[in-house]
């Protein structure tokens, strides 16, 4: 969230000084109002896109596993989990599936190193509970 959020704020400051500079070139181009509210949106539209992965967000029980990622919620049974892995060098951790599938879980990221670690060994755990 935090990553997302500063990410979010560059990108849209980035965009803003191109859109208050933008008329102030030599380039023989001449720049309207609407080219710097453009500028302006463009930002406002990738801000929004990066502030689409700290919605990210997993909710396990007893029962299965909800996982939303950037656009869609599916939820699983724990008995459909073959297991919760974290292969090395991932950006975040996945659900092995049957017939070698697997779905994402992006809510649990690398960079959260051991905040990660503990959400991977409690969803290990919950599915352990419920597979045996």
């Amino acid at each position: 969230m935090i990553m997302c959020s500063v990410l979010a704020v560059a990108l849209l400051a980035v965009f803003v000084v191109v859109a208050v500079l933008l008329r102030n070139g030599d380039t023989g181009v001449r720049f309207q109002r609407s080219d710097q509210a453009a500028m302006v949106g463009i930002g406002i539209l990738l801000a929004c896109g990066v502030m689409l992965f700290a919605i990210a967000r997993v909710r396990a029980d007893a029962e299965g596993i909800e996982v939303r990622n950037v656009l869609v919620t599916r939820r699983f049974a724990w008995s459909e989990v073959l297991s919760v892995s974290f292969p090395d060098g991932a950006s975040w951790a996945r659900l092995e599936l049957p017939d070698d599938e697997y779905h994402a879980v992006m809510a649990v990221q690398a960079v959260d190193r051991d905040r990660a670690v503990e959400a991977v060994r409690a969803l290990r755990k919950l599915h352990r509970a419920a597979t045996s």
